[in-house]
């Protein structure tokens, strides 16, 4: 049984607690907090507010309002999750995956069949929870998204951000959030099957370097390896985490535009790596 209840939050109360959350998990820029009145509006008109509490402490949140996307057949509804915090103490015991597990079911009785989410690609945790673990699938690279961030976590850095589509009523997503676990190929299986592996160069136990790659990503199956603690980097080595923003902005901008879509993320042998396919790959597909 979870440590944990999820509930709908729409008092101001609630919302005061919401704001206290946000400054543990993004402190140091009280101007990057959403108010209590923002929030408030905003579930009062179609919006979504999850909190997971322990006993009466809410201990992670989840946000979100409708929005609307362009399909050839013209407008169609979906709901943007802006944002998934988890207290410090309780990060890495499954809250997240409980609040996002939570919004699915909400939103698709709702009879909307889309969320989307934007965060920054560099983030190995956030990428195993939102393309691994959720089954959310991207090809939307997104430049200085948020402009100017001030919050410790994302200062000196341009808010680059991946943009993520969840498709809600996928088998893809189901079994992603069922609780029977998938078969995950390792890096070794990747190589063996000839992927396109541009890797990171490391020497000595020094920080990883991004490799030097100019052209266009080649073949059907890409990994592309990022640091697999971009924080901790960071915040030793400035220069470096620019040089990762710049990499990663080209390699994906350019695998986008030649077809490739983010399927899946791997952790192995202390390494993190995206995985990418040609978009002709379907999503309701997902046995591998």
């Amino acid at each position: 049984m979870a440590e944990w209840t999820i509930r709908l939050l729409e008092s101001p109360e609630e919302m005061i607690a919401v704001e206290a959350l946000q400054r543990l998990v993004w402190p140091g820029s009280e101007t990057d907090i959403i108010p209590t009145h923002m929030l408030l509006a905003a579930v009062h008109n179609g919006g979504l507010a999850l909190g997971a509490f322990v006993g009466s402490d809410l201990v992670g949140v989840s946000f979100g309002f409708p929005g609307i996307y362009t399909t050839p057949d013209g407008p169609r509804l979906k709901h943007h999750s802006h944002i998934l915090g988890v207290q410090p103490d309780w990060k890495g015991k499954g809250v997240g995956f409980a609040l996002k597990r939570a919004q699915w079911q909400v939103i698709r009785k709702q009879g909307i069949d889309r969320i989307t989410w934007t965060y920054d690609p560099l983030l190995s945790l956030n990428a195993h929870l939102n393309i691994t673990r959720l089954g959310a699938v991207c090809n939307t690279y997104l430049r200085s998204e948020y402009g100017e961030m001030r919050d410790s976590l994302n200062t000196g850095l341009p808010s680059d951000r991946f943009q993520v589509d969840w498709w809600l009523n996928t088998k893809r997503v189901e079994r992603r959030l069922s609780h029977h676990p998938r078969p995950v190929l390792t890096l070794d299986q990747y190589r063996t099957a000839e992927a396109n592996v541009l890797e990171a160069f490391t020497d000595r136990g020094a920080e990883p370097s991004p490799p030097e790659v100019t052209s266009p990503p080649t073949g059907t199956l890409l990994l592309v390896e990022i640091p697999p603690d971009f924080p901790t980097l960071k915040a030793s080595n400035l220069p470096l985490a620019r040089k990762w923003r710049i990499f990663t902005r080209d390699i994906f901008e350019k695998a986008f535009t030649t077809g490739f879509l983010v399927t899946d993320f791997v952790h192995d042998q202390g390494r993190s790596f995206y995985v990418l396919t040609l978009e002709e790959s379907t999503l309701q597909d997902d046995e591998a």
